[in-house]
């Protein structure tokens, strides 16, 4: 049975720079199915009395500023309207952000246009909003450090040999040629991390990004440190365009990652506009607080001072960026995240959400002091330990002859190591089971005397659970179709057929 309802709603026109402001009447006709049955139940409840109210969300209406409308179809079979940031029932998938769009409601519409991709939240990942408010404040304090050394060249002309008073053809060739040689190392930098390391920021664009700062930041110590060694300015000044060349070869692939992650809307080009209007507000706030700072009478002249304050906001500005990087939530698996979602499966049985695994996620620690210490692509005779005896080779052969890998614990290692050889065909996937079966045997060391019989057992525990690992996964949101586990290519290993 249907029946059909024609009401006329009252409804103010959303706000928004592209919507005309006013009030209108608006005719809605919403058809509403329900069975005998229902209604047979609704008459019922009616007549023994009903202590609450029903009501049922009829349909919700969106505009494109994020803002919502809900038509909500209560017990007397009226329909009332609620905006959605005022109703009660609102779908909590709509507060997916910790920054929610009714934080910004007292901001105007022109201003949003203005800062944020349209659609805002709906077309932009949930941590967009916190990255960029922490971005602004880092990226200033960036701009202030880059004004107060850019009034170097007050000190380094001296050193380098111009100032005032000489200004010979001699000494200016000398000098063009020393800055146009600091600038050539400063670019070879950055063409070589383009083409050696262009594979690692997929993977852990979050520890590059702070990475780059860091070694951003000894490059304008070295550019600092020109003032107090003159004589090495060639030297200093190079290194320092290097270090800095190299920090721009890892922030700006880095940071692409971390746009493609935010446009989950396929808007990069948006988010990429949108964070330039971020960034040139910065430079401008930051360039004019860099000018109070360098007009301070007698700072300019005392050296100490100017290094001191450029070391104090410094300081301040990598503080801002690490916790601006900590905010992401990455819902692809890498290394880093592998170990913390695997640990947790093999004690609890469960696996951590997207944000709880990113707040635990250590931005700064390098993979190989991880522990369990996992070394990958490792040749079969180290992970033997040079007994190349036909029963070892074979046994290891024979436990691992369903995977795409071997596995071997280091027995010499003093702490727990781990060696892992990858097959020819491996995949992330691969990568992803052995990371399961060394956490396993890592937890359960003491439980057996034979080595390949633990090695065994954790396949078959593995074998038993593992699929569950990946159900939790798919169901705590992760994305188990892009696995950021690279298998090495530098050795594996071909099976030419079965042992006899």
């Amino acid at each position: 049975m249907s029946c059909a309802l024609q009401l006329s709603v009252p409804t103010r026109a959303i706000e928004s720079s592209r919507k005309k402001a006013g009030n209108r009447a608006r005719c809605l006709q919403i058809r509403c199915a329900f069975t005998q049955s229902n209604l047979s139940e609704e008459e019922d409840e009616a007549g023994n009395g009903r202590a609450q109210s029903q009501q049922h969300v009829v349909l919700v209406e969106r505009y494109g500023n994020g803002t919502a409308r809900r038509f909500i179809l209560d017990d007397e079979w009226q329909v009332q309207t609620f905006d959605a940031d005022h109703d009660p029932t609102k779908d909590t998938r709509l507060q997916g952000s910790q920054f929610s769009d009714t934080n910004l409601s007292w901001l105007p519409n022109v201003v949003k246009d203005f800062l944020l991709p349209a659609g805002f939240p709906g077309s932009v990942s949930d941590d967009y909003l916190g990255y960029m408010l922490l971005q602004f404040p880092t990226n200033v304090t960036g701009w202030i450090c880059h004004a107060i050394t850019k009034n170097l060249p007050i000190f380094v002309h001296q050193a380098v040999g111009i100032d005032s008073f000489s200004g010979t053809t001699a000494a200016a060739s000398a000098a063009a040629i020393k800055w146009v040689s600091k600038d050539g190392i400063g670019a070879v930098g950055r063409l070589f991390i383009g083409g050696r390391f262009g594979n690692l920021f997929d993977d852990d664009p979050k520890q590059w990004r702070m990475y780059a700062d860091f070694i951003g930041s000894a490059g304008s110590i070295f550019d600092l440190a020109t003032q107090v060694y003159p004589a090495y300015f060639l030297p200093l000044a190079s290194l320092g365009n290097l270090s800095k060349a190299v920090a721009r070869g890892l922030k700006d692939p880095s940071f692409r990652v971390i746009q493609n992650h935010f446009a989950i809307s396929g808007n990069l080009g948006e988010v990429a506009a949108k964070e330039e209007v971020w960034e040139v507000s910065a430079q401008l706030f930051g360039l004019a607080l860099g000018i109070l700072i360098l007009d301070t009478p007698g700072l300019v002249r005392l050296y100490p001072v100017l290094s001191l304050t450029w070391l104090s906001i410094r300081l301040v500005h990598l503080w801002l960026r690490y916790q601006s990087l900590s905010v992401l939530q990455f819902n692809t698996i890498n290394l880093k995240r592998a170990r913390i979602l695997v640990k947790s499966h093999v004690l609890h049985t469960s696996v951590p959400g997207c944000v709880d695994c990113n707040k635990e996620e250590n931005i700064l620690t390098w993979e190989k002091f991880m522990k369990p210490q996992i070394i990958f692509g490792v040749p079969l005779e180290d992970m033997v330990g040079g007994d190349t005896s036909v029963f070892k080779v074979k046994k290891l052969i024979r436990i691992y002859a369903k995977e795409k890998y071997i596995l071997m614990v280091n027995q010499s290692a003093g702490d727990f190591e781990v060696f892992v050889s990858f097959k020819v065909g491996a995949t992330s996937l691969s990568v992803l089971r052995s990371v399961w079966q060394v956490y396993w045997l890592h937890e359960n060391r003491e439980s057996f005397d034979n080595l390949f019989d633990w090695l065994s057992h954790s396949l078959l525990v593995m074998e038993d659970r593992f699929d569950d690992f990946i159900q939790q996964l798919k169901g705590a949101g992760w994305n188990t179709h892009q696995l950021n586990l690279k298998v090495p290519k530098e050795i594996s290993i071909d099976e030419v057929g079965p042992l006899q």
